[in-house]
C-alpha cells in the first residue's frame, strides 16, 4: 500500500515508495558525465528527481508511463524539492492500485453527470434534443466522458475533470442565456456541452495524464467535431444550417487562430461561448494555483502562464467549498 505521496514530502525525508515515471531524461554534467532528471508523480501530484550517480543502472529498466519503486531522499533545490534517487525499479502494472497516481475531481461524478444530462433536456429543439440522446446513449462515450480530463495541466487537470469543468460552462451558459435577449439559448447550451467532448480521446488518462498520439496529431477540436458529425449523420433529418453553427462553435471555442481555432468566433453564441470557456479555465486555473500553497505571506509565487502573483489576502486563501453547481 502506497503511503508516501508527492504533495506531502518534505526535505529531509527518506524515500521508498511507488510512483509513476512521469518524465525521465539523462543529461551531461559540465563535466560530460551523465545524470538523470525524471518527474515523478501520483494523486496528489508531482515531485521531480535526480540522479547522480550509478545513473546508467537506475535508468535501465524502466520508462516514461511506468510504474517505478523510488527510493533516496527529499531535498529543495533553489526553493524546490526534489528526490535524490538512488534506486528505480520498474513495477508490474497490476501490483499496484491505480487510484493512488491519478488525481480525481473531489465532486460525485454520477451527481455531476445527472445535472448536466438534466440541462441538456431543458433544449427544447428537437433535433439537438435528439443529438444528446444519442450521445448519452452510447455508453463508451459516457464512460469516457465521466472519467476524462479537461486539460494536462493549466486546469481541471484530474479524473473527472472534463465533466466538472462542462458543468460549470453549462450552468454559466444557463444564466447568461437568461440575460441577454436575441440568441439561441438551445445552440448555446448544445455548444457549451459538446465543445471539449474531443478530450476524451486528445488524452490518456489510465496510468498518467498525457496527450494521446491521436490528440497531439489532430487536437481536440478536430477529434470533436467527427464525433458531432457522425451522431449528426445518424438524423437525415437534422438541418444544415443548425449543423453549421453548432460546428461553429466548436472550431471557434478557443477564440482565435494563435490558440488553436481554426476560425474566430462568428457568430453571438460562439463568442459567448469562447468567454464562458475562458471564465472558467482561468478561474478554475488560479483556484488551483492557490490552494496548491506555493508562496509565501499574502501572495502565491509566480504564475509563469499567467505572468503574475496572485493575492490570497491578510489570513491567506480560505479553503474551497464544494457546491453544487446549481
Amino acid at each position: 500500500m502506497k503511503k508516501q505521496y508527492a504533495g506531502s514530502c518534505k526535505a529531509g525525508d527518506l524515500l521508498d515508495d511507488l510512483f509513476v515515471l512521469y518524465e525521465k531524461n539523462i543529461y551531461q554534467k559540465k563535466d560530460g558525465s551523465n545524470y538523470l532528471g525524471v518527474t515523478l508523480s501520483d494523486r496528489t501530484g508531482r515531485i521531480k528527481g535526480v540522479a547522480w550517480d550509478n545513473v546508467g543502472k537506475i535508468a535501465a529498466g524502466s520508462n516514461a508511463g511506468d510504474f517505478v519503486r523510488v527510493r533516496g531522499s527529499v531535498s529543495e533545490y533553489k526553493g524546490i524539492l526534489q528526490v535524490v534517487i538512488k534506486g528505480m525499479d520498474a513495477m508490474p502494472s497490476d501490483s499496484v492500485d491505480h487510484a493512488d497516481f491519478l488525481p480525481a475531481t473531489g465532486r460525485d461524478i454520477d451527481s455531476m453527470f445527472k445535472q448536466l444530462t438534466g440541462i441538456s433536456g431543458s433544449i427544447k429543439e428537437k433535433n439537438l434534443r435528439e443529438l444528446f440522446t444519442a450521445f448519452w446513449n452510447d455508453v463508451e462515450f459516457v464512460e469516457k466522458f465521466k472519467k476524462a480530463p479537461a486539460a494536462k495541466k493549466m486546469h481541471h487537470a484530474y479524473i473527472g475533470g472534463l465533466l466538472e469543468h462542462t458543468l460549470s460552462m453549462a450552468v454559466l451558459a444557463d444564466k447568461i442565456a437568461g440575460h441577454y435577449s436575441g440568441l439561441d439559448r438551445d445552440l448555446l447550451i448544445a455548444g457549451t456541452i459538446l465543445h471539449d467532448i474531443g478530450k476524451i480521446r486528445e488524452f490518456e488518462y489510465n496510468i498518467k495524464i498525457d496527450y494521446s498520439d491521436e490528440g497531439r496529431l489532430l487536437s481536440h477540436i478536430v477529434i470533436g467535431l467527427g464525433m458531432i458529425d457522425e451522431k449528426i449523420g445518424e438524423n437525415k433529418e437534422f438541418p444544415d444550417t443548425l449543423a453549421l453553427m453548432l460546428r461553429h462553435m466548436i472550431v471557434s471555442h478557443h477564440g482565435t487562430r494563435d490558440f488553436g481555432s481554426p476560425e474566430p468566433p462568428k457568430t453571438i453564441e460562439a463568442v459567448l461561448l469562447n468567454y464562458i470557456d475562458e471564465i472558467d479555465s482561468k478561474i478554475s486555473g488560479i483556484r488551483e494555483f492557490i490552494d496548491s500553497g506555493e508562496g509565501a505571506g499574502n501572495w502565491t509565487s509566480y504564475h509563469k502562464i499567467l505572468e503574475r502573483h496572485f493575492y490570497t489576502g491578510e489570513n491567506g486563501m480560505p479553503p474551497r467549498e464544494e457546491k453544487r453547481l446549481e
